[in-house]
């Protein structure tokens, strides 16, 4: 059992207020925090921390250490030795690259290709730097929007045919035509492959037709046409706003959350989650980003099979104190604890038995983790980290409320995955 630190990830889109906050630090920051990673991600490692509350080792190398004592044998046996998940902050304030994720197939393959081919791991046009899939669950802390998923083809021909724009007929006809995955495959594919010349002008003329249509209050798709003029106004020439056409527009309040499997186009576009993903950095992107775009690859492992945002949660269920978000991830399970150290709202303490390797973040107010005889007190923006040879602990709050996130894999819990 350790205390862990949490390493901030600065990237552009990130905000200046919501992972500073969770720390206890002045805000705004001196730049955008977009991610605060808790794991043993090598691009990312967190800290342990002494009695001191010093930098002692990085979690890889407690785990590289001994592994059957931190992660256990049955994960060795399925993942590795590696602690086959991530758990984050994510913070938006300003939209991701469009992207998708390949399955474990895909990522294999397309790992011992490029491999192969001899580029380096770290070359901007490498696609696959590891041979894993990266399934990803968010839960909403906040407000948080996104896109993700082809929407029904049948709803995208009235969204494009509500334009009221010439210049989308031909393509509106791909998709009216063959109203299925086909459909949607052929539409998107002739719109992220439009010379940059032809971009320069279609994307301005469906930014007009969406200003048009919302002037006129005449469409039912307000949101999707909001996010086309953001995301039009960032990347005026990037089939990525045109794609964007094609996805479900979902909007999350706190408490809910979207699981992304193999082969799901998606975009955050704002808001504060915790986000659980598989331990990998595979990532195909498909526009709203000035980072490299394969187009072939991208359409190899993108899914077009229409989803609703309904077949994109996970299954919810409520245990004691515990609500735990269910998805066929195998790598990992997420879950939101809520405790009331007065004990009047909520209980305040929670029981975990589970075998590990588990990680609990805390979020907001102070918890206590007590087991084997050692206490380690977590304030909001640390973490605790539990190895499988760990005892049963007990976790109390240490202030009026304490929020925390637990994510584990599910080994041995009678849960699918």
């Amino acid at each position: 059992m350790r205390l862990l630190e949490g390493v901030v990830r600065p990237y552009a889109w990130g905000s200046r207020t919501a992972i500073a906050s969770i720390r206890g630090l002045p805000t705004p920051s001196a730049h955008p925090e977009a991610e605060l990673w808790f794991g043993a991600h090598p691009a990312g490692q967190s800290e342990c921390l002494d009695a001191h509350g010093k930098p002692d080792r990085t979690l890889l190398q407690v785990i590289e250490a001994d592994p059957e004592a931190t992660l256990g044998q049955a994960v060795i046996d399925r993942f590795g030795v590696r602690l086959p998940y991530l758990l984050k902050v994510l913070a938006a304030d300003e939209p991701l690259s469009l992207q998708a994720h390949p399955s474990s197939e895909q990522a294999a393959e397309g790992f011992a290709r490029e491999n192969a081919a001899g580029i380096p791991i770290d070359a901007p046009e490498r696609n696959y730097r590891d041979p894993w899939h990266k399934p990803e669950v968010i839960l909403a802390m906040t407000p948080f929007d996104a896109l993700a998923g082809f929407r029904d083809p049948a709803r995208t021909v009235d969204l494009l045919r509500g334009l009221s724009l010439p210049e989308l007929d031909p393509y509106l006809g791909m998709i009216a035509g063959q109203p299925d995955r086909d459909g949607l495959r052929a539409l998107f594919t002739t719109w992220i492959t439009l010379p940059e010349s032809v971009l320069a002008d279609l994307v301005p003329a469906v930014i007009d037709a969406a200003v048009a249509a919302l002037a006129a209050g005449k469409t039912e798709f307000d949101a999707e046409l909001q996010t086309l003029l953001e995301l039009g106004e960032a990347y005026p020439r990037d089939p990525g706003v045109l794609a964007s056409l094609l996805l479900n527009r979902i909007h999350l309040e706190p408490g809910q959350a979207l699981y992304l499997a193999a082969g799901n186009l998606h975009a955050y576009l704002r808001g504060t989650g915790i986000e659980v993903m598989a331990n990998s950095d595979n990532v195909l992107r498909g526009g709203l980003t000035p980072k490299h775009i394969d187009v072939p690859e991208l359409l190899r492992v993108l899914d077009f099979a229409p989803a609703s945002p309904a077949d994109l949660s996970p299954v919810v269920s409520t245990l004691g104190a515990e609500r735990i978000y269910t998805t066929p991830a195998p790598e990992f399970r997420l879950s939101k604890v809520e405790l009331d150290g007065t004990g009047m709202h909520q209980p305040s303490t929670i029981s975990f038995d589970m075998p590990g390797p588990q990680i609990l973040a805390v979020t907001s107010g102070r918890i206590e983790v007590r087991g084997g005889g050692q206490t380690i007190t977590a304030k909001s923006g640390q973490a605790v980290w539990l190895a499988d040879s760990d005892p049963d602990v007990i976790v109390a709050a240490d202030s009026a409320k304490a929020v925390l996130y637990r994510a584990r894999v599910p080994l041995g819990d009678g849960t699918p995955g």
